[in-house]
């Protein structure tokens, strides 16, 4: 499988798992971040570095029996469960890199595995009712 077809799985594999509800962003791993601060440092200091992957927390790797495996680091938004953004990142994911591969004519078993390594608070939500600030009635207290 050539580079280009690798980065359209690794792409596929991302776009599958922001699309979740419930999905904040990818935190990526160590071995991310290092090339990233590596490729600005280089760039900062004249050179012409690439920015990194933009789905730094998406690892996708050919297996030796054929397969393929993804991994995917997120955060989960707190107003849902985790364990069902974590389970339905998996479906999503494994069904976009099947397709993907299918397409690239080149099928074969997918494996997912999903860390969810934060999760996101969530100060107001849009479909919740707007909080109103009441005053407490005025108290009178015996002199």
């Amino acid at each position: 499988m050539t580079t280009a077809a690798r980065e359209d799985v690794h792409r596929a594999a991302a776009r599958a798992a922001l699309e979740v509800p419930g999905v904040a962003g990818f935190q990526p791993a160590l071995g991310d971040l290092l090339p990233l601060v590596a490729s600005r440092t280089k760039h900062a200091l004249g050179g012409n570095a690439a920015a990194g992957r933009p789905a730094a927390g998406v690892r996708c790797r050919h297996t030796p029996e054929d397969g393929w495996l993804v991994e995917v680091r997120c955060a989960v938004r707190s107003d849902r469960r985790v364990v069902d953004v974590a389970r339905d990142v998996r479906e999503r994911v494994r069904a976009a890199v099947t397709a993907k591969l299918a397409h690239h004519g080149s099928p074969g078993p997918v494996t997912v595995l999903i860390a969810v390594t934060r999760t996101e608070w969530i100060v107001s939500r849009p479909d919740a009712p707007a909080l109103r600030l009441v005053s407490p009635p005025d108290v009178r207290h015996p002199d």
